[in-house]
Order: C-alpha cells, then sequence, then structure tokens
C-alpha cells in the first residue's frame, strides 16, 4: 500500500519531539515563562523576590519592598533549511525523520544547549582548579557546598552538566564505591547519574570554553567605599582599579572572576563571613589605558549591610586584585552546576507567514517550532525550512556554580 504523503504537521510534530530528545540543558533550567511572546526582540521581565531581615522586639520596623527585574530578549532566532523533492515526501515519516528532522534537529538543540552553557560567563562562583579536570566526588562536593552555601533551595533537586573528559574522570571514579548497579552503568555506559549531592551529572556536547584575559602587572582598587549599598538590588556596578601594566591594552575577558582582598563572602542568611573571599565575574572584556588604569564591570554589586549584603566589607583602597580563572590567555572548560532557576530558556511561537501554503507550527512542555515549506520553480526543487524562537538569560547567578577544567 502507498505510504500517506509526509504533512507539515506531521513533519512539525516529529521535529519537535527529536529537539526534546536532544536536549540537556535545557531540560534543567526555568521555562515556566515560555511561548508568551512571539515577536523576534521582544523581552520578557522576570521579577526577583524581595528580601526580609527579622527584626528584635515588640516594636514594629518597616523595611522599604523593592524588587528586581531581569529582562530576557527573544533574539535567537535559529533555523536549518535543506531541498528536497516531492516524491521523497512519500517515506514514512521514520525514513524522513532519520534522513532529514532528526539530524536537523540536532543541529538546533546543540545551538539551544550551547547557548545556554555560554551564560557562564555571568555566573561569579567559581570552584576547582583551571587545567585539572574533575575528577572526583570531592570535586563535584565542591561545587553544590557552594550552592548550598549561596542558600540554594534545600530539597530541591541540584544539576550538573560537564563535558566529555569530566564525565570520563567521574565516571571512572565511581569504580572506588561498593554500589554494583552504578558502578556498572558507569562502565558500560560513562553514565554518572546521581552522585556528589547532584539529582542527576550529566554529560554535555556543548560546554564552553572560557579563555582568561591577557592580564599584566599588579591590579589594585582605585579607591575606597567602591559600594553599591545605596542600591542593594542592582545587577552589577564599576569597579575603579590602577596598577595594571602601564601600557594601553587588553587585560581581562567578560568571564574573568576576581577575588578582592579581605573582602569576604557571607552567609546570605545569618550575613556571618565565610572563610574564603567573595567572587565577582567581570561582564565585559577590559582594557587599561597608558597609566595601568582601567574601570571593571563586575556583578555581582558590592553591598556591605541590609537583606542584601553579600560581603564582610567594603573593598579598601589598594587592595589587591586576584583573577582566579586561570593562566592569562589560557582556554579552560566551564562545567556548571545548578539549581533549575538560575538560568531561564524562553521559546516562543513563530507566526505562520501567509504566503505559504505548507506550514505548521507544534508546541509542547513550553518548546516550539515551526515548519515551512517553499517550492523552488528556478531549480525544480522544495525548500524544507525548520525554525525555532528563543532567549536565554541568568536570572540569579547565585543558584549556579562554574566547576573548571
Amino acid at each position: 500500500m502507498a505510504n500517506t504523503l509526509i504533512t507539515p504537521t506531521i513533519i512539525a510534530k516529529e521535529a519537535l519531539m527529536q529537539l526534546k530528545n536532544n536536549l540537556v540543558m535545557a531540560q534543567l533550567v526555568h521555562r515556566d515563562y515560555s511561548r508568551e511572546y512571539v515577536k523576534v526582540g521582544s523581552t520578557i521581565s522576570v521579577r526577583k523576590p524581595v528580601k526580609f531581615v527579622a527584626s528584635n522586639g515588640a516594636t514594629r520596623s518597616n523595611q522599604d519592598v523593592t524588587e528586581g527585574t531581569v529582562s530576557v530578549a527573544m533574539d535567537k532566532q535559529k533555523h536549518v533549511s535543506w531541498n528536497f523533492t516531492s516524491q521523497e515526501l512519500t517515506l514514512t515519516i521514520d525514513e524522513y525523520s532519520e534522513r532529514y528532522i532528526k539530524p536537523a534537529a540536532i543541529a538546533l538543540a546543540q545551538q539551544v544547549e550551547t547557548d545556554l552553557c555560554g551564560l557562564y560567563s555571568s555566573v561569579p562562583n567559581w570552584v576547582g582548579t583551571a587545567g585539572t579536570t574533575p575528577s572526583t566526588f570531592l570535586a563535584l562536593g565542591g561545587a553544590r557546598q557552594r550552592l548550598i552555601e549561596n542558600v540554594a533551595p534545600m530539597g530541591e533537586p541540584l544539576n550538573a552538566v560537564v563535558e566529555p573528559g569530566a564525565a570520563l574522570q567521574i565516571a571512572n571514579d565511581l569504580k572506588t564505591l561498593y554500589q554494583p548497579e552504578k558502578t556498572r552503568t558507569a562502565l558500560e555506559r560513562v553514565r554518572v547519574g546521581k552522585y556528589g549531592g547532584f539529582e542527576n551529572v550529566y554529560e554535555a556536547q556543548s560546554i564552553v570554553n572560557h579563555t582568561v584575559g591577557p592580564l599584566g602587572g599588579t591590579p589594585l582598587i582605585n579607591g575606597a567605599s567602591q559600594i553599591s549599598d545605596s542600591t542593594p538590588q542592582a545587577n552589577s556596578q564599576n569597579l575603579v582599579t590602577d596598577g595594571w601594566t602601564a601600557a594601553a591594552a587588553s587585560r581581562l575577558k567578560a568571564g574573568d572572576v576576581i577575588t578582592i582582598a579581605n573582602v569576604k563572602a557571607v552567609n546570605d542568611k545569618t550575613k556571618q563571613a565565610y572563610t574564603y573571599l567573595k567572587q565577582f565575574v567581570v561582564l565585559s572584556d577590559v582594557s587599561s589605558d597608558g597609566s595601568g588604569n582601567a574601570t571593571l564591570s563586575i556583578s555581582p554589586a558590592i553591598v556591605t549591610s541590609g537583606p542584601y549584603q553579600n560581603v564582610s566589607a567594603a573593598p579598601a583602597d589598594n587592595a589587591a586584585i586576584t583573577v582566579v580563572t586561570g593562566t592569562a590567555s589560557t582556554a579552560y572548560p566551564q562545567n556548571l552546576c545548578f539549581h533549575k532557576n538560575a538560568f531561564a530558556l524562553v521559546m516562543a511561537d513563530l507566526d505562520l507567514p501567509d504566503g505559504a501554503p505548507f506550514k505548521a507550527r507544534e508546541s509542547m512542555e513550553n518548546m516550539s517550532i515551526r515548519v515551512v515549506k517553499q517550492y523552488d520553480i528556478d531549480n525544480d526543487k522544495d525548500v524544507i525550512r525548520l525554525d525555532i524562537l528563543y532567549g536565554v538569560k541568568t536570572i540569579y547567578p547565585e543558584l549556579a556554580v562554574r566547576l573548571t577544567g
């Protein structure tokens, strides 16, 4: 019996299923805001919760309510298109999917994954040893410890996505445990699963390398009282520095992480200082001037008091700055460990073009894909195009940790 012609709806349904099946990190992040915005370039504003501190005694102590927001731009429209003949529409959907839809969906999924993994550059929390592949329970446990210290919700899943080399090393570490089923899975499939306090440790093909800036000199804080206590909900601030090599040249890259002498991290609830220094991420590339001065845009903003306090003390004038992300001009993989609310993936429905008779759009679980076919009369060929529209954003950077390799 002849095969039924493959329709646009059939292609769209199959493409959406294949897209979903090939996403890893996208399944682990926040997607509740998806499908509300349909135009390229539109934005969504996500509210961040208010923070309060408990007051003492019977006398009422009112606190100002200040909500922060983060905007997610719907600026990523990605597509895959291919030529085919009308006869190929008579293939079974399984045959057509294997030849065309699955490879196209994999390409789209890899782009989404790469964009999500690229959000590492807005995450200030960094653990591990640059140049050493994470390979042990303690390596993963150190990332989880930092998440818990940053008040990741207790009892809610934490996940990790790591590059294949790290997945192999961690799976190999499982051989030392007396857990036959987990050990067998690790040996047969290089699959880690639940380990180190994480709901799952996933092997990912889209982990992004970070290349440390060229550096140079002995950077210092230039001027005291560089804090944001008056705007505690600010996501970032400028930091004036000097002491870089006295030449107009590149010094830092977006994603570099720095610490400042005697500026320690604090517990978000008790405000007691931890033993380690607070980490700040550089948000944009930095160059020094001819005198070795440079202004850095960093996150988080430095807050020394109140409910949003995040450091033990303000940076002192001439306090030493240390770049912790590794050796100058060297690349290191940035594995990610996180709570789902650290990052957002917002996918939206694309409009169906009026002039295309062969078209369809399918949505499922806050994911959406569009298929359109056009006939190329000049070359006697049909062209099919799959499109997705989405935006990615770091919402709560404190709920993520970079585990360097």
